[in-house]
Parts: C-alpha cells; structure tokens; sequence
C-alpha cells in the first residue's frame, strides 16, 4: 500500500491538479488555433499568393500522378510540405500568443507596489542597559 499512498499524494499535490486544467485548456485553445489558421489565415495567404492552397501541396515519392493528397497517399509515400507550413504556422501563432500571456504577466508583477517597510523593531531592554554601561565608562 506504500506506493498507492505515494501514487495519491502525488496525484492530489495541487501543481499536478493546475498542469493538468493546463494540458486540457492549451487542448481546446489548440483545437482554436488549428481552425484560425485552416479556416481563416491559409485562405488569405493562398489568395495573396494567387489561389495557392497548401493543403494540397505535396511531392509524390512513389510515383503518383494524384492531384490531391488523400489521393496521393493512398497511392504511396508522399513528402506533404504543405501540411508542415500550416502547422508550423499553427505553432508560431501559439508560440507569439504564450509570450504575449507570459509578458503580460510579467508586467502584472512588476506593477505591484513594493510592500512598506516594517517599522524597526524595537531595541531589547538588555540591549539600551548595556549601551548605557558602555556609555558611561567612556565617561
């Protein structure tokens, strides 16, 4: 039972309860990247770059002469560059988006007022006797 006592505390420890809300919520705001870019940002940069659609952009490496890459890959092997660009553009996003929440934390801490100073603590009794001795055998 030693090791489901260990196995519990370490479960129940609250740094292991917030990495996990953590994991699920960076999950759904993935799931929300994922659409901006396939959705909305792929879109724009195909029609800047004169209807150029990369999801469908492919290099054949088993011969294929497919036009689309589900296609393509039921044939064989193929190298899906274009799926890399759109994930690599889906991790930029996140990327810039966790600086950003990870900035703007930052400077939500500096902002906070320095504490006041603790008033000084008063000076132990023996402490005044013995500056007082001092004092006067100096006399």
């Amino acid at each position: 039972m030693g090791m489901m006592s260990e196995f519990k505390e370490f479960a129940l420890k609250g740094n292991v309860m917030d990495l996990a809300v953590g994991v699920i919520i960076g999950g759904a705001f993935g799931k929300i990247v994922d659409s901006a870019v396939g959705d909305v940002i792929m879109p724009i940069v195909g029609k800047i770059f004169g209807g150029l659609d990369f999801s469908n952009s492919f290099i054949p490496l088993a011969g294929q002469t497919a036009t689309t890459l589900a296609e393509a890959k039921k044939a064989g092997a193929v190298l899906a560059y274009g799926n890399f660009i759109t994930i690599l553009i889906n991790f930029v996003i996140l990327a810039w988006i966790i600086f950003m929440m990870v900035k703007g934390m930052n400077s939500l801490k500096r902002a906070e007022p320095p504490a006041p100073p603790a008033p000084p603590a008063p000076t132990p009794e023996d402490v005044v006797l013995l500056r007082e001795i001092r004092d006067a055998l100096k006399r």
